[in-house]
């Protein structure tokens, strides 16, 4: 499984972390609190959040991590559309 973290600078980091936890709730397993969530999207891929007051840093864990790291960046942005977010993956371990 590879895996791989981005770390978005946003004020807004709860509200998104929130909302995409929210969105994906009714299809997958999700547990979040205002300041962590995670997602199971099953098959061994997962999205770990974390938000404090200056960013949002993104984990994912998949077999397939460029498809995952660009389906949960483009719904955050989609969110986030009064402001420009920029994700930069790095390898995580």
């Amino acid at each position: 499984m590879a895996r791989s973290k981005a770390v978005v600078e946003t004020k807004n980091a709860s509200r998104y972390l929130q909302q995409l936890c929210k969105h994906w709730s009714h299809k997958f397993t999700v547990d979040f609190t205002p300041t962590g969530g995670r997602i199971e999207f099953g098959d061994g891929r997962v999205v770990e959040l974390q938000a404090n007051e200056a960013s949002l840093s993104v984990e994912v864990d998949s077999p397939d991590l460029q498809r995952l790291e660009q389906v949960v960046a483009d719904h955050i942005v989609r969110f986030a559309f009064r402001e420009e977010l920029t994700f930069v993956w790095t390898p995580a371990g």
